[in-house]
């Protein structure tokens, strides 16, 4: 692969991510309802991708999950938690019921998909602005800095029969991206360098979204969720790290208290 041929998706996947990057900052800077709003469509969105890749009986049933899910999410942010769990995990049981093929790859992501966005919700209400921009960011440097420096370094693969584009080297430079995210908002928020080592596996975590979306669309042999966004394919190409990322926050803050030293 020659230089030209490496780097020919940048300008395209540059601007269609500068207008994500744009949308999702007014989105998150606003927070409350708009906040709500934002993730509940993004959600929803990818549940549609996903049963369009699992390729169900028709399209009715792709945009009932899709909204079903999208609902699902937007109000259990305004419901005590108790009522709020079963009406997340819903979406997730009437799609196994409507589905004849793939249903237990329908559950597990749907699932993973709208704890995700009640996490990520939680993160900008409870939290803050900060932690909210925080979780992003170690998310979209892992992403970035990998991308970059495998194209850059190249060298052995990460997992070549599922994500022949990932090697070791963007994966490793993605954690010393998401590490150094941490050393800054640890001396800017005062809450003790483990943020370091939270950031590294939020990094991780980001990344192990990443793998499980690359081996779903490998078993299901497509090469993107949609064709949504201009150079990126769809949401859940964009926001699989996010998943893994704000899941894995929500799992572990009850165990941590987080942040660190505030929680």
């Amino acid at each position: 692969m020659d230089g030209t041929e490496k780097w020919s998706d940048l300008t395209v996947r540059v601007g269609s991510g500068l207008a994500m990057v744009l949308l999702g900052a007014f989105g998150i800077w606003m927070g409350g309802h708009v906040f709500h709003v934002l993730v509940a469509v993004i959600c929803g969105l990818m549940v549609w991708e996903l049963v369009g890749m699992l390729r169900p009986e028709g399209a009715n049933t792709q945009l009932m999950l899709g909204l079903l899910t999208g609902g699902a999410v937007f109000l259990s942010v305004y419901l005590p938690i108790g009522f709020a769990l079963p009406l997340l995990l819903a979406p997730a049981l009437v799609g196994f019921g409507q589905l004849t093929r793939n249903r237990t790859i329908y559950m597990a992501f749907t699932v993973m998909i709208l704890m995700s966005g009640f996490g990520m919700m939680q993160v900008r209400d409870d939290m803050g602005l900060g932690w909210m921009l925080w979780l992003v960011i170690v998310v979209v440097v892992t992403d970035v800095v990998g991308y970059f420096a495998g194209r850059t370094f190249g060298g052995p693969k990460f997992w070549p029969a599922v994500s022949p584009k990932k090697t070791w080297s963007g994966t490793g430079a993605g954690w010393v991206g998401a590490a150094l995210v941490g050393l800054v908002f640890s001396i800017n928020t005062g809450v003790g360098y483990q943020l370091i080592g939270i950031s590294v596996a939020i990094s991780m975590a980001s990344q192990m979204g990443d793998i499980a979306e690359s081996g779903m669309k490998r078993k299901m042999g497509v090469k993107d969720s949609s064709n949504l966004i201009p150079g990126h394919g769809g949401l859940m190409d964009r926001f699989d790290g996010m998943l893994g990322a704000s899941l894995f926050l929500l799992i572990i803050g009850q165990f941590i208290g987080f942040p660190p030293g505030l929680g």
